[in-house]
């Protein structure tokens, strides 16, 4: 891609995140989203191959329904209220129509299995973008919206839970795995979006950096599947050694930083006596875990079957420079003794 070009789409992206998440009008919240949606597709298109061509044109159709959705919902409210702020979207069916709209932009259970297929097409980096980055606009309106549709929410959370956690158990492919990991991760911050929107915004802040140090992990090893992790351990023996321990911090174990927000919420879940609903998302939890268990085994505790000196790749030269990926791997790792300074943060 010309650098004048990606400087431009660059640009395209970020403004198009800052004038939804600024905006207090529903049509410039919709602007902003339509110039993220298109400013992503030239850096889904760098390979020109079917599966990354098919990966951009779903990606399209669903984005463009989804905005549809979205425009149809606030202009009924708008009809019916008078209104056209985001914090006045009071009538319950322009509100509940919204929501889906949301779920279906940010890839919650049930309208989740686009996000998987389309991860797969793309390649590690720009799959980075679409797990974290583009996640941000359509979940500042969702933060935005009213408290009075908890029972949609804390259904499409615990789904969402549930089928990340389901869907990711089969899958040998390394983005469809993240894919599902990263819908799991969104059920917990919808699950406590209505009771407690800081402690969401937490979890969303601690997704991202995860997120970004696994898939930097990736890049970095150039594995794509389960087998390519199990000749990790010749090609980057120290990357190989912390990549579990990022994994485990995904799966929410202490002492790691992943512990921090799901042990959070689910402490305010109980404190609202929603008891059931946090036993089911500590449950389901244990899902992704074995995914994660999966991959660490794969890493450590195996070799290739062709392990003759000859054959094994030897260790990669980087061309990338490796500090973002230390930086989000300490922050992964060691972030939980910090946990009452980062929660004085968000104003817990």
């Amino acid at each position: 891609m010309s650098p004048n070009i990606l400087i431009i789409m660059g640009f395209s992206l970020i403004m198009g995140t800052l004038i939804t998440t600024t905006s207090s009008h529903w049509l410039l919240a919709w602007m902003g989203l339509e110039i993220n949606t298109f400013a992503i597709i030239p850096f889904m298109t760098q390979k020109h191959n079917p599966r990354a061509m098919e990966a951009t044109i779903k990606y399209f159709i669903i984005q463009t329904t989804a905005a549809t959705m979205l425009l149809f919902a606030s202009i009924s409210n708008a009809w019916l209220t008078g209104q056209w702020d985001i914090l006045q979207m009071i009538h319950p069916l322009p509100l509940t129509m919204l929501s889906i709209a949301l779920a279906l932009k940010l890839g919650l259970a049930p309208m989740h299995a686009w996000f998987p297929e389309i991860l797969q097409g793309l390649t590690l980096p720009t799959g980075l973008i679409l797990s974290t980055w583009q996640k941000l606009a359509p979940f500042s309106l969702l933060l935005q919206l009213p408290s009075n549709n908890a029972m949609l929410l804390t259904t499409l959370g615990l789904l969402s839970i549930l089928m990340g956690g389901w869907g990711g158990l089969s899958q040998t492919q390394l983005r469809k795995i993240l894919g599902y990991s990263s819908v799991a991760h969104l059920g917990w911050m919808v699950l406590i979006l209505q009771y407690m929107p800081s402690l969401s915004f937490l979890a969303f802040t601690t997704y991202i950096i995860l997120t970004f140090s696994m898939f930097l992990t990736f890049w970095y090893h150039q594995s794509t599947t389960i087998n390519a992790l199990s000749t990790s351990w010749t090609k980057t023996p120290i990357l190989s050694a912390m990549t579990p321990l990022i994994l485990l911090s995904l799966g929410g174990l202490p002492p790691l930083t992943g512990f921090l927000p799901k042990w959070m919420i689910l402490s305010e879940l109980t404190k609202q006596e929603l008891n059931l609903a946090a036993t089911t998302a500590a449950l389901s939890t244990l899902l992704s875990l074995y995914f994660y268990l999966r991959l660490s085994y794969a890493m450590t505790l195996t070799s290739s079957p062709n392990n003759l000196p000859a054959t094994l790749p030897w260790r990669i030269n980087f061309l990338q420079t490796t500090m973002p990926l230390t930086i989000t791997t300490m922050i992964s790792l060691c972030l939980l003794p910090l946990s009452p300074t980062v929660l004085s943060l968000f104003s817990l």
